[in-house]
């Protein structure tokens, strides 16, 4: 009886103190940044979006090696001018991922993998003289990314990059500087 007592003792230590240490290391942060996206051969246009714009993030880091993280993502649009017609795209993404960090010996800096799903919309359509048609779409691709990450205090900087199909495109990659600020 006193080893079994003995046990759970030691187990409800144990769980205590790692509830306290995971509460230790809570972290949500926000952020946002300049993204520079491009989705290569769309076929609507018949050519590349290359865009500069932006980015909004938001996580939840209950441990140093692991986040849940959102993200949107506004792609850029792109028009396109032929005869008789007018093509205009606009392209944007939210993604939810898990985030792995490496463990690295300097406290200021992470490094980090991320996997999940975006969710991407194409809205716009093309122009002719007799009428509209409209080339809206949308999907749910896997999505990952990589990318380092320096934070001083509740402040930190971001680069990454991102990467996810889009139909009727030869993908979307996105390089993308961010800041950020972090709470608890």
């Amino acid at each position: 009886m006193r080893i079994k007592c003995a046990r759970t003792l030691l187990l409800m230590t144990v769980l205590a103190l790692g509830a306290g240490a995971a509460r230790a290391d809570e972290l949500v942060y926000v952020g946002a940044g300049v993204l520079w996206s491009k989705i290569s051969e769309v076929s609507a246009t018949g050519s590349d979006l290359s865009n500069t714009a932006w980015k909004a993030l938001a996580g939840f880091r209950p441990i140093k090696p692991f986040a849940v993280e959102a993200d949107y993502l506004d792609l850029g649009s792109k028009s396109a001018s032929f005869v008789g017609g007018n093509t205009d795209l606009q392209y944007k993404a939210f993604a939810a991922y898990a985030v792995g960090f490496l463990p690295l010996p300097v406290p200021f800096l992470d490094v980090f993998a991320k996997g999940g799903l975006a969710r991407w919309s194409s809205s716009g359509g093309t122009t002719f003289p007799s009428g509209f048609t409209s080339l809206s779409d949308n999907g749910t691709e896997f999505a990952w990314g990589i990318g380092t990450q320096a934070h001083f205090g509740n402040l930190g900087a971001r680069l990454e990059y991102e990467t996810f199909h889009i139909q009727n495109t030869n993908g979307a990659n996105a390089i993308s500087l961010a800041v950020m600020v972090s709470f608890l």
